[in-house]
């Protein structure tokens, strides 16, 4: 008599994987409860940003700490890359190229009875013939104050986040 022996491939799982059903809970965990998530996983406090920034770290970071992060390699690669699009330049890392106004633009300005015009250069800003590699750089040097550049000419509403 043959006894049938099934493959490892076609036995039944007995236990799940919990990881799927944990990041589905994420959607309607209140925030405080995702907020000390936060801190048991990253150890540290979380950051002030909105509820949906905070689902998506949380979600990456529990299928990293089950499943394994990226390989040295991979992290390798993604710095060269990044560095390949914007030469280093910190200032440039930080905007999202999408929400950048394309080169040549001309952004206009009224303060103090005086229209201010800035052009969008390739890598920074032109404003009275001098390169700025910052919109707050210029905003200061018309105002004498500390200004968020993008909010002084209108390209982002300083009440929303994001």
């Amino acid at each position: 008599m043959t006894t049938f022996s099934p493959s490892p491939a076609s036995l039944p799982l007995t236990s799940p994987d919990p990881i799927p059903a944990r990041l589905a809970a994420l959607k309607t965990t209140p925030t405080p409860e995702l907020k000390r998530q936060w801190r048991e996983l990253f150890e540290s406090e979380p950051p002030t940003f909105n509820r949906r920034y905070l689902e998506s770290r949380l979600a990456y970071r529990i299928q990293e700490l089950a499943y394994g992060g990226l390989k040295p390699e991979t992290v390798r690669r993604l710095e060269a890359l990044g560095e390949q699009l914007d030469g280093g330049n910190v200032v440039t890392r930080r905007i999202r190229a999408d929400l950048r106004p394309i080169a040549g633009t001309r952004l206009i300005r009224e303060w103090q009875g005086t229209e201010q015009v800035v052009t969008v250069l390739p890598e920074g800003f032109e404003w009275q013939g001098r390169p700025y590699q910052s919109l707050s750089a210029i905003a200061r040097a018309i105002t004498g104050t500390r200004w968020n550049g993008w909010v002084f000419f209108g390209l982002k509403n300083h009440r929303r986040a994001g």
